[in-house]
């Protein structure tokens, strides 16, 4: 949506916290329960980083960008290679925007040594722009705003230990005003794989690509484009190059 910038504040305000966070991840049947970042001392012990409020990350610079502020869960899960993580919402309200899944190797434990710092994430999921209206609701966060879900396949050759999971919203419904909305969890892949991937798919959140990139700073409403290209380069398939 766009805002009138005439608009009161008071209207404005509950718009902060009508965006939405990842609130509880479904894998191999069984829902862990995310966490509430509006009840912290009722949310139980769970997989997924803690997160502050549904405000959405403002620059890709940002130090929340890597997991909404997070930094270590009390939990994790347990996914074979090659099965899914369907991480679901309470509320979506954008429509036009990329999904993006990322995940990251931890060098050993969870925990305080692994917190995603450094080059070692990787896209293993996204869907930007399917239709070709940048206008239209043809794009990865629209299924988001139907379903309340995103389900990924873990690459089933992918080298078995212990992960980060992140799941990302890019928002671009305000004229070159990007939203992002991520949260990590805390997942144990299991399987005979030994693949992972070379060092040009390898990323840093945050600054896995300026805030100038035109997969972020984008004007929906004037662009005269039919394509969308997601930032941060390609998927990796699962298999080294």
């Amino acid at each position: 949506m766009k805002l009138d910038i005439a608009t009161p504040v008071f209207l404005l305000a509950p718009l902060a916290a009508a965006h939405g966070a990842v609130t509880s991840y479904i894998i191999d049947g069984k829902t862990y329960q995310g966490y509430d970042g509006f009840a912290p001392a009722t949310t139980p012990k769970t997989i997924q980083f803690p997160w502050p409020d549904y405000n959405p990350v403002m620059t890709s610079t940002s130090p929340m960008m890597r997991c909404n502020g997070g930094k270590s869960a009390q939990l994790s899960a347990t996914v074979a290679a090659g099965h899914n993580v369907t991480a679901v919402w309470q509320q979506w309200t954008h429509q036009q925007g990329p999904v993006m899944v990322w995940l990251y190797k931890c060098p050993g434990d969870f925990g305080p040594t692994c917190t995603g710092e450094g080059k070692g994430w990787f896209k293993i999921d996204q869907m930007g722009l399917y239709g070709t209206s940048l206008t239209s609701n043809d794009w990865g966060t629209g299924i988001v705003y139907n379903k309340k879900q995103w389900s990924t396949v873990i690459p089933s050759n992918l080298s078995p230990g212990n992960y980060l999971i992140r799941h990302e919203l890019l928002a671009l419904h305000q004229s070159n005003t990007p939203q992002f909305y991520p949260e990590c969890a805390q997942i144990v892949v299991t399987g005979s794989g030994s693949d992972l991937p070379p060092a040009e798919y390898l990323y840093s959140i945050p600054t896995y690509a300026p805030q100038s990139d035109p997969g972020i700073m984008v004007d929906i409403y004037s662009s005269k484009a039919t394509t969308y290209t997601c930032p941060a380069g390609p998927v990796w398939d699962g298999f080294k190059k």
